[in-house]
């Protein structure tokens, strides 16, 4: 688990069980604010991600930031990418994820935009050995709930990234259909999608 810096902050916001609320989460500082989630109003602490993670977050990242600036080139409108970026799912019950990637609309800076479901066109979440229920099974429904359109799970061996299941929305039933799995170890080179945006996977980028 990731040592918060004091703990005396969760007192001062409530006793148990009373639910956080938006204002109290905003008002907390940032090196806390990242080292939790609130899911229905509740704390779940988030485990420090190990270094193959954080590596294959970051290369990921770049991977879908250089063909979001393609795109744009071709008239996409303007999308950026981010790893830990703090996602609004719902407001009441309060529900923030922080997804390892994210695809999504630019926001308005001088409004101060937070970024929420609306504008976020995928999510990538990156197993670890602790995160399997929520990254399979809560995290697929809640991002499917809250309408984004594409999630991926990534899965990596000792050298990197070797799987990514791809699901898309159907908004008909708000939930994920399983769209494909790209395997490393499959031959027929680099695979690639066209939605939310043209993306080729260069596995070679994605190894350590």
């Amino acid at each position: 688990m990731t040592a918060l810096p004091d703990d005396s902050w969760l007192l001062s916001i409530r006793p148990q069980p009373a639910h956080v609320t938006a204002e109290e989460y905003e008002a907390l500082p940032e090196e806390i604010a990242k080292a939790i989630e609130i899911v229905d109003g509740y704390v779940v602490y988030c485990a420090a991600p190990t270094p193959d993670h954080q590596t294959a977050g970051r290369r990921l990242a770049n991977i879908l930031e250089r063909h979001a600036r393609a795109a744009m080139i071709e008239g996409h409108e303007c999308v950026t990418v981010n790893n830990d970026v703090d996602l609004r799912l719902r407001d009441l019950p309060l529900l923030n994820r922080r997804p390892d990637v994210a695809l999504y609309r630019c926001l308005d800076r001088e409004r101060g935009e937070r970024l929420r479901a609306e504008h976020t066109l995928l999510v990538v979440e990156i197993v670890s050995p602790g995160s399997e229920t929520q990254d399979t099974t809560d995290k697929l429904g809640e991002y499917a709930k809250a309408g984004i359109p594409h999630y991926w799970i990534v899965r990596l061996d000792r050298t990197g990234v070797s799987i990514i299941e791809r699901y898309r929305l159907d908004r008909a039933a708000m939930l994920y259909k399983h769209t494909g799995t790209f395997m490393k170890d499959e031959s027929g080179g680099a695979p690639s999608v066209s939605n939310p945006i043209p993306i080729v996977i260069d596995w070679s980028e994605l190894q350590f």
